[in-house]
């Protein structure tokens, strides 16, 4: 999975899709999440990372990720969005 190559992301968490014009605002960890997809991470590496650096259990950080990259996917903010 990875996100639209022209999506733009500000250090403060603002995301521009310049394709649509349309805006987002995403906390700290969807931010990292969404460079770490930028940078075409795998998303079991991306898992680990996140165990890693937060204190949560590894079903929390898999199902929240999902919950994101679904969210990603509604918004149309990914590549492969069929």
């Amino acid at each position: 999975m990875s996100i639209k190559k022209n999506l733009a992301l500000s250090d403060t968490g603002f995301v521009f899709n310049p394709s649509t014009g349309d805006s987002y605002s995403v906390n700290p960890i969807g931010l990292e999440i969404l460079r770490m997809l930028k940078e075409n991470k795998k998303d079991e590496d991306i898992k680990k990372h996140l165990l890693a650096t937060y204190q949560a259990d590894f079903e929390t950080i898999e199902k929240d990720y999902y919950d994101f990259v679904k969210g990603l996917e509604q918004l149309k903010l990914t590549e492969n969005n069929g």
